[in-house]
């Protein structure tokens, strides 16, 4: 399932997770369409081909073929919740959709015919090169394959192409605003009756008519009383159902979202829920695992929350790319607050590619991820060119785009660039990665001192009087390795680097959230050429920051944060 909950009762949807047949690029022998004659093996989607026996190290193109079932006179619409990181979508031999970025969710539609099945086949692509902005050499590992769910669902000349929804706090009331996206993809003009249902209370919006081809969005708002809101502590979900009610008077077609009665706010230097000022403490994550690669199933993704809730945590960032929606599903239901951001690392502004896979990267990310109460904040372009005028200017093009997207949530960046940056003016939350007792000597208390100090003394910084986030810092351990002297590497100096790191954050008032870098020890790119980058140096290719290793064994500082994220809980801010 490509989420953690039924998006449909009426809409047939079923899941193509499982067998599809497989061949790489260098094993193929293409027909006249530019696709395989032939596959030499069967795998399990979702996948990451990595962890096939001789494609560890594959960088290249592979092709995923399956056959699916038609049903004569409707339409099929098929939803990718990943590919990486860049997919061909085949129909019967006929190139049919056309998708960049291994992190956000696509969706394509296949028109009606007479005939009961057809052949769908993914070309996929994991290189590097100039087709590629996003995914570059970097400090975590493209992996290739479809890595997450894929949903085929069948659909009539009209249906409900979106939902979002946005809650507002009004004195003691809550007021509720529903856009509901209706989508005609015949040639003739149709309409249809439109309601919404709210966990049972019905409220009809009326008449919708569309032309041919065209989309329409309708909005309402409601005023909601006696609610129960979503916070940390009581992550209380409703369910809003579309629904399209036919001219027979039956319901033709639904979609489901999950929401929660819950406000953002950035006031001076706090960020509000719900009027309550947040204290945020928890990991930086990157979907990784060393028997799944990027493409964890669900019991896998489950641990690794229940990990995150057992430390005390109550803060996830999604470093640095969307996440899986089956992730942040279990976010809302647990009440972990997440920072999610579209997928950018120290990525080039100049790169022939980057402005539209950027742009694309953005948009998508909030269009799909947009209703999950758990994102208490967006976020962009981590540790990119903040330091130039502009770099700068670019920052601020994004923020203002997140900004247009979503008004209901702040916006920030990560920035390495300390009192060189010159894009904070632009984000409504100062974060910062700072790696004191790893990659400099400064005393952790000491150098945020020094920085908020600096922040503070000027309206010429841009960040003046901002709330604060330290985005990133740790120290990497590889897991077993213990000495008496404590020194790097080892898991007793993670302990004692994170000791002081926290202590010197979670206990200054004008850091609102300490982010540890990072939850899990993954892979970064190596082989090849991979070799370039200060990763390359990285003890067994792995970054090695994580409290647990890249099979969720717990080192020393597992214990250590724990206790500390356990008596951050109880302090009142």
């Amino acid at each position: 399932m490509l989420r953690a909950f039924n998006q449909h009762h009426i809409r047939f949807a079923q899941s193509l997770d499982g067998v599809w047949d497989f061949i790489t690029a260098d094993d193929a022998k293409l027909n006249k369409n530019g696709l395989p004659k032939s596959y030499n093996r069967k795998v399990v989607v979702p996948l990451a081909w990595e962890t096939l026996p001789g494609l560890e190290t594959y960088r290249g193109k592979a092709y995923f073929r399956r056959t699916i079932e038609s049903i004569p006179g409707l339409s099929t619409r098929l939803v990718f919740g990943g590919v990486s990181h860049t997919a061909d979508v085949y129909v019967d031999g006929v190139l049919m959709q056309h998708h960049y970025d291994a992190f956000t969710p696509f969706d394509m539609i296949i028109e009606p015919s007479d005939k009961t099945s057809c052949e769908v086949v993914v070309e996929v692509d994991n290189s590097f090169g100039d087709h590629s902005a996003l995914h570059i050499e970097n400090d975590y590992y493209t992996y290739g394959g479809i890595t997450r769910p894929v949903e085929q669902q069948f659909i009539d000349t009209l249906y409900i192409s979106d939902l979002k929804i946005t809650t507002t706090a009004k004195g003691k009331s809550w007021l509720l605003d529903v856009a509901i996206t209706v989508s005609n993809l015949g040639d003739d003009a149709v309409n249809a009756m439109l309601q919404y249902d709210l966990d049972g209370q019905v409220v009809e919006l009326g008449e919708v008519k569309l032309r041919g081809g065209q989309s329409k969005t309708v909005t309402h708002t409601q005023t909601c009383k006696d609610v129960k809101v979503w916070d940390d502590a009581n992550p209380n979900l409703y369910t809003l159902t579309a629904q399209l009610i036919d001219v027979y008077g039956t319901i033709g077609d639904d979609l489901s979202e999950r929401f929660g009665f819950r406000e953002v706010k950035v006031r001076g230097k706090k960020l509000l829920l719900n009027g309550k000022p947040l204290h945020l403490f928890g990991f930086n994550r990157h979907e990784d695992h060393a028997n799944y690669g990027c493409a964890l199933p669900m019991s896998a993704i489950a641990q690794d929350m229940a990990l995150l809730q057992d430390t005390g945590a109550n803060f996830l960032r999604t470093c640095h790319y969307p996440n899986d929606m089956r992730v942040l599903d279990l976010c809302d239901e647990m009440g972990i607050f997440v920072w999610e951001e579209h997928h950018a690392r120290s990525v080039s502004f100049d790169h022939p590619a980057y402005k539209d896979q950027i742009d694309g990267s953005t948009q998508e990310m909030v269009q799909w991820h947009f209703n999950h109460p758990s994102i208490i904040m967006w976020g962009c372009l981590n540790e990119c060119q903040s330091y130039t005028k502009s770099g700068a200017k670019e920052h601020g093009r994004i923020l203002n785009m997140l900004k247009k997207l979503d008004p209901s949530r702040p916006v920030t960046y990560a920035s390495m660039f300390h009192d060189k940056d010159l894009a904070y003016k632009y984000a409504e939350i100062v974060s910062w990665n700072r790696y004191d007792n790893w990659y400099g000597d400064c005393d952790p208390d000491e150098g945020v001192r020094k920085m908020i100090k600096w922040l503070n003394a000027s309206e010429k910084t841009g960040g003046k009087g901002k709330p604060i986030i330290v985005s990133e810092f740790g120290a990497g351990a590889i897991y077993g390795y213990r000495h008496p002297k404590c020194e790097r590497w080892t898991e007793e100096y993670q302990v004692v680097a994170l000791e002081q790191c926290l202590n010197a954050y979670l206990n200054n008032t004008d850091i609102l959230g300490s982010v540890i870098w990072q939850f899990c020890d993954v892979r970064t790119t190596q082989f090849g050429i991979d070799q370039c980058g200060p990763w390359k140096t990285r003890p067994r290719c792995n970054n090695n920051k994580g409290i647990v290793d890249e099979y969720r064994r717990p080192k020393l500082a597992y214990a250590k944060v724990k206790e500390l994220f356990t008596k951050a809980r109880k302090i009142k801010r």
